[in-house]
Order: C-alpha cells, then sequence, then structure tokens
C-alpha cells in the first residue's frame, strides 16, 4: 500500500503521521513545492499548477491514493487535481472540521490562513454546516510560514495574535490550517491564558481515515517506506520538520530507494 500526501511544505506532516500511526505498513509520499511556497499569496489558478505539479510528481510513483494534505490546496486546486488523476488515482482533500464543531451549537473559531478565511469555500462550509453555533473566523498571518521554518520565536508571535482575536468562551476550536495542528499545545496554551479551554479539532486523523477508505479493497501491504519530493526532486525530511513530534515519527521510516 502506497499513500501519496501534497502540500505546500511541511504541514502534511500531521495527516502523514497519523496515517502512520494507522497503518505503519504503508509506504508514504511527501510531495511538496518548497521552491514555489508560500501557496496561499498566489493567484487561484497559480496555486492550481503548483499542486497538480506536486500531485503529477507523487502520481509518476503509483501511489494506491492522493491526499491533498492542505487546506488553501484543497479550497483552489481539488476539482482540477481530481479531474486529471481521477478515477484512476483516488484523490482525498482537506477540509476544515467546521461540521463536527458546529454539531452541538455554541461558540466556534476557525483559525485559517488569510486565503482561506473568508474565502467562498469557507464561507460555503459555515452556511451548510455551521447550524445555530455562532462561528467567528480568525484569519492567522505569518503562524503558517513561521512553522513551516520552525521559527519558536515568530510561531509564539503569530499565536499570540490570533489568542487575542479568539472570543473568550470559544468552545471549539477549529484548526482550518495542516500546519497548525503540529503546534496545537503552544495554541492551546495561548487560549487558555485568555480563559477560554475548547476543544481542538483538526483534519489529520479523519484524513487519513478516509485515505484508507478509498483505497482498494485486497492492495498488497507494503514496508514502511519513506519517499520525500522537493518540487518534483527526490529529497530528505527538512531540518524543520524534525523539530516536531510528528516529523520525527516519520524519519522512522526506511528511505525509499
Amino acid at each position: 500500500m502506497k499513500i501519496a500526501l501534497v502540500d505546500s511544505g511541511i504541514g502534511l506532516l500531521a495527516a502523514a503521521a497519523a496515517l502512520r500511526r494507522l497503518r505503519p505498513d504503508a509506504d508514504l509520499v511527501l510531495s511538496s513545492d518548497p521552491d514555489g511556497m508560500p501557496w496561499g499569496p498566489r493567484t487561484p489558478d497559480d496555486l492550481s499548477e503548483h499542486a497538480l505539479a506536486c500531485a503529477r510528481a507523487a502520481a509518476a510513483l503509483a501511489p494506491d491514493a492522493l491526499v491533498i494534505a492542505c487546506n488553501t490546496a484543497t479550497v483552489h486546486a481539488l476539482d482540477a487535481v481530481r479531474a486529471e488523476l481521477e478515477p484512476a488515482l483516488p484523490v482525498i482533500g482537506t477540509v476544515p472540521a467546521i461540521k463536527p464543531a458546529s454539531a452541538g451549537g455554541g461558540r466556534v473559531a476557525i483559525w485559517a490562513t488569510p486565503a482561506t478565511t473568508g474565502s467562498p469555500y469557507q464561507r460555503g462550509l459555515i452556511r451548510e454546516f455551521g447550524g445555530s453555533a455562532e462561528i467567528t473566523e480568525v484569519a492567522c498571518p505569518g503562524l503558517a510560514d513561521a512553522v513551516e521554518r520552525a521559527d519558536a520565536t515568530a510561531t509564539a508571535a503569530a499565536v499570540a495574535d490570533a489568542a487575542a482575536r479568539t472570543p473568550a468562551g470559544t468552545e471549539v476550536l477549529v484548526l482550518g490550517c495542516t500546519h497548525y495542528e503540529l503546534v496545537v499545545e503552544q495554541i492551546r496554551a495561548a487560549v487558555s491564558e485568555r480563559g477560554s479551554a475548547p476543544v481542538f479539532l483538526g483534519s489529520a486523523d479523519a484524513v487519513a481515515a478516509q485515505a484508507l477508505r478509498r483505497i482498494a479493497p485486497g492492495t498488497p501491504e507494503g514496508s514502511g517506506t519513506l519517499t520525500v519530493l522537493h518540487t518534483g526532486r527526490a529529497a530528505a525530511l527538512p531540518a524543520a520538520a524534525l523539530s516536531y513530534p510528528e516529523g520525527r515519527l516519520l524519519a522512522g521510516l526506511v528511505r525509499a530507494r
């Protein structure tokens, strides 16, 4: 079994680690775009082209499923990637956990990149699934980039800024960017200082489970290898990835040859 994940950078670590925990035998392909990141400031068409290039590079290695492990790329590129690769290759997007977050009503905050916050895609999810919940969208400028660099000072500043704009008494906090799941404990500490103790909902576990469901029955087991592609080139895990538990977990995989 081989599963590929696509993101601009190391945000894909969260879903990859979830897959590793569920299926230690799975072969993983991590296809990112350090030459073209960040994707957020790009136009939707340009972003789609970069995401497609990463997806094509991963698809060339014949995975059994491909995950777009990036909320922003899912917003702008999922349809294009599916149009090119499906039905031969199942493609799974990453959707903010707005539906489960809103199921009980109450106060919900959605932390996301500026490119995703306020987008028609996210607003559509809120209209469809928000129900009676009181939802606040919280843009987090600079946070994904700081996490990508493993810049502790910049990460702390961006988290503090977003926490200051998160309403007190928030009951559920949706992590609407895969990078944020790598620093969830820092986010938890920051919002708790402001009087909130929300439940945190990311997407990594749900995306991993969905990827496994989409793989055809009878697919042979893998051998737990790791392949890393940087803008289509064979590479190793970046040093910043090893700053996070998810990256260190994946570093234990055998590097594919």
